[in-house]
C-alpha cells in the first residue's frame, strides 16, 4: 500500500482507541446531512451518501443515528455547512491537505491556522500542496475477498485506474467522475467495502526520520481533534520501526 494509507491505517486504528466517541459520531453524521443535502438522500443513487453510511457503520454509528442524519438534511431546519479545502505544511517539509465542513468559515479558519502553529507546521495559500496530489475515488476491501488478479480484472472492467493489493487489503482507485459506478460495480461483485471515499492521493511520498515522524503525527492529531474539521490527507511515509511503535 502507498504511505499515505499506511499512515490513514494507523490513525484509524489509534482513532478507535483514542477519540471521544461523541465527537466522532458527530463528524460521521455532518458528512452524511452533507452528502444527502447535496445529492438525492437515498445511499443507492449517492455515491458519497454510500460512502458516508459505510465509514459510519464501521465506527458502529447506531442506525438511528444514521437515519436522522439523513432526515436532517431535507428539514426545514436543515443546518447549511460550507466546504473548504486548507493546505499547508509540516515539520520536514511534508505537505497536508485538510477537509473542514463549517457553518462558520472564520472560526474554521482560525482553529486550522492555530492547530498548525501550535504543532509546527504552517497553512499555505489553496493550491500551494494540492498540485502534489491527485483527487481520486478509492474503493478498499480486505484481502480475503479476492485475490490480486481477480480485484485487478474486475476493476479494470468496473473503470478503475490503479489497483494495489497486498496482506492488509485491496486499493482500488479511479477517477473521480468514475468513482459511483467503479463503488456500485465492485460493490456488487465483492459486497461491502470497508472503506470508499473521494480522497487526495499524494502523486509521491517522503520519507521523513522517526522524529519527525512523531512530530507530523501529533500535528496530524491536533488538526483532525478540530471539530470541523473531516480529513487530513499527508504525503510522508513513516519508517517501520515507527509505525511497529505507533501500533504497539
Amino acid at each position: 500500500m502507498a504511505g499515505h494509507s499506511q499512515f490513514k491505517n494507523i490513525m484509524h486504528r489509534k482513532g478507535r482507541v483514542d477519540a471521544v466517541r461523541s465527537k466522532l459520531f458527530g463528524k460521521l453524521a455532518r458528512e452524511i446531512t452533507v452528502a444527502a443535502k447535496l445529492g438525492l438522500p437515498d445511499p443507492a443513487m449517492n455515491a458519497r451518501l454510500r460512502a458516508a453510511i459505510i465509514a459510519a457503520r464501521a465506527e458502529n454509528v447506531p442506525k438511528d443515528n444514521i437515519e436522522r442524519a439523513i432526515k436532517k438534511a431535507s428539514g426545514a431546519d436543515a443546518e447549511s455547512y460550507d466546504e473548504i479545502r486548507y493546505e499547508g505544511y509540516g515539520p520536514g517539509g511534508a505537505a497536508l491537505i485538510v477537509e473542514a465542513q463549517t457553518d462558520n468559515r472564520n472560526r474554521t479558519a482560525s482553529d486550522v491556522r492555530s492547530a498548525f502553529t501550535k504543532s509546527g507546521g504552517s497553512l499555505a495559500e489553496t493550491g500551494a500542496v494540492s498540485f502534489m496530489f491527485d483527487h481520486v475515488g478509492l474503493v478498499e476491501f480486505d484481502a480475503k475477498v479476492a485475490d490480486a488478479d481477480t480485484m485487478l480484472e474486475a476493476a479494470i472492467e468496473a473503470g478503475a485506474d490503479d489497483v494495489r493489493s497486498d496482506e492488509n487489503g485491496h486499493e482500488v482507485t479511479c477517477a473521480q467522475e468514475a468513482y459511483g459506478e467503479v463503488s456500485k460495480a465492485l460493490e456488487a461483485r465483492f459486497g461491502e467495502p470497508r472503506r470508499t471515499a473521494l480522497v487526495w492521493k499524494a502523486q509521491n511520498t517522503i520519507e521523513v526520520d522517526d522524529e519527525t515522524g512523531e512530530k507530523l503525527i501529533r500535528l496530524v492529531e491536533v488538526i483532525e481533534d478540530q471539530d470541523d474539521v473531516q480529513n487530513v490527507f499527508v504525503n510522508f511515509a513513516l519508517s517501520d520501526a515507527l509505525m511497529e511503535k505507533l501500533q504497539g
